[in-house]
């Protein structure tokens, strides 16, 4: 099987859809034979994500204009050179607004093949409220009529396929989480590592943006205010976002405590994510949150909010699903801070059992039944909703 796998960027600096993209195409190749075309754009020079996989082409065409890549012309011509050497039997087409995706669904509905999209979140309530203006227009020049010509949608978690229903999409979804490296052998045990530290640290790494809930973060630290433990955050800023973030921790007195670590590498981050005894993800809004599982790998229990679809932190005990507001996040920290080193450690390790289930080679198969059934080529697998 032939997939084309269509995003609108790969450049390294982008969110989490970036990197799981690429996952998926590495294990669709390497552990289940299917080839992979990766097809996107990029800014002349700039440094982007690929493959390491060599079954996966890698179609990535160029411009130093940034109104060209605005309007995804660069990465169309990619598709279509790609379309004129080979007709793939399935087009994914990852992220929504951007033209690229719109040249991608035209793209597929000119050629016939059966196309299958994939929101990453960008459909869910919050990020609908996010510069809205802009998102109805496009939903009523393009958007909608693209999202209803998809044979298949694709949901990280039953909460987005719910919230897909609500949008009014009626086409089937098939519910497919992230997939997570999984490092757990590599690395010492949660209870190893906080064994060798005298202070503890509570970690945020995810983009700096205003939906990450990082002021709600900050107003509750500053609340709780615990002996002996620092927040860090990590990732890169977004919009200067950053700059508000540290404003108000010297406005609340803790900039003694809150440390901006920088941005990290996919190599670097794990070290980032194991020199910590805590992991929190603030956010408003998430259709997955890989940082989550990376979290929950390297045995660090996790609190996160219900805008993400973690409810099993709670069920399985390695953390915390709290409402996204100051006082859920206050309450939730304050619960953390009072366990022993040990016993959040024992957290860690229930997780890090628990998200054996998001391993790579078991989500790209979920994916590739997807796939087969679009095709006619295999039963309704058990991922995929019909109503």
């Amino acid at each position: 099987m032939l997939i084309d796998m269509v995003i609108s960027g790969l450049s390294l600096a982008a969110g989490g859809p970036t990197r799981t993209v690429v996952q998926l195409s590495n294990s669709l190749a390497a552990g289940l034979g299917a080839e992979v075309r990766l097809i996107s754009q990029s800014h002349t020079g700039a440094r982007i994500l690929r493959p390491q996989e060599k079954a996966v082409e890698c179609w990535v065409d160029s411009t130093s204009r940034t109104a060209s890549l605005k309007l995804g012309h660069p990465g169309d011509q990619a598709i279509q050179r790609a379309l004129a050497k080979r007709k793939p039997h399935i087009i994914h087409n990852n992220g929504i607004w951007h033209p690229l995706n719109h040249w991608c669904a035209r793209a597929a509905l000119r050629h016939d093949i059966p196309l299958v999209m994939q929101p990453h979140g960008m459909l869910e309530p919050w990020a609908l409220g996010w510069r809205s203006t802009k998102k109805r227009l496009a939903l009523a020049l393009y958007q909608r009529r693209d999202l209803e010509s998809a044979a298949l949608l694709i949901a990280t978690a039953e909460q987005e396929a719910e919230n897909l229903r609500r949008f009014g999409l009626r086409q089937p979804i098939a519910v497919i989480p992230n997939g997570v490296d999984l490092l757990g052998g590599k690395w010492p045990s949660a209870k190893e590592a906080t064994a060798l530290r005298a202070e503890r640290r509570a970690l945020f790494l995810s983009r700096i943006h205003p939906i990450k809930g990082l002021e709600n973060l900050l107003t509750a630290w500053a609340k709780v205010r615990p002996e002996g433990w620092i927040l860090q955050l990590a990732g890169p800023d977004e919009g200067g976002h950053l700059g508000d973030v540290l404003a108000l921790a010297e406005r609340l007195g803790i900039s003694d405590q809150v440390q901006y670590l920088g941005e990290f590498d996919d190599q670097a981050k794990w070290a980032v994510y194991r020199n910590a005894d805590l992991f929190v993800l603030p956010t408003f809004s998430e259709n997955f949150g890989v940082v989550v599982a990376e979290a929950l790998s390297q045995g660090l229990p996790v609190i996160t909010t219900t805008g993400t679809p973690w409810e099993d932190l709670r069920i399985y005990d390695c953390g915390w699903w709290v409402e996204p507001t100051e006082a859920g996040l206050c309450d939730a920290l304050m619960e953390a801070f009072a366990l022993p080193a040990g016993s959040l450690a024992e957290m860690g390790e229930r997780g890090r059992e628990y998200v054996q289930r998001y391993d790579w080679s078991i989500i790209a198969g979920q994916m590739l039944d997807a796939y087969r059934w679009v095709l006619g080529q295999g039963v309704l697998p058990d991922c995929i909703r019909l109503d």
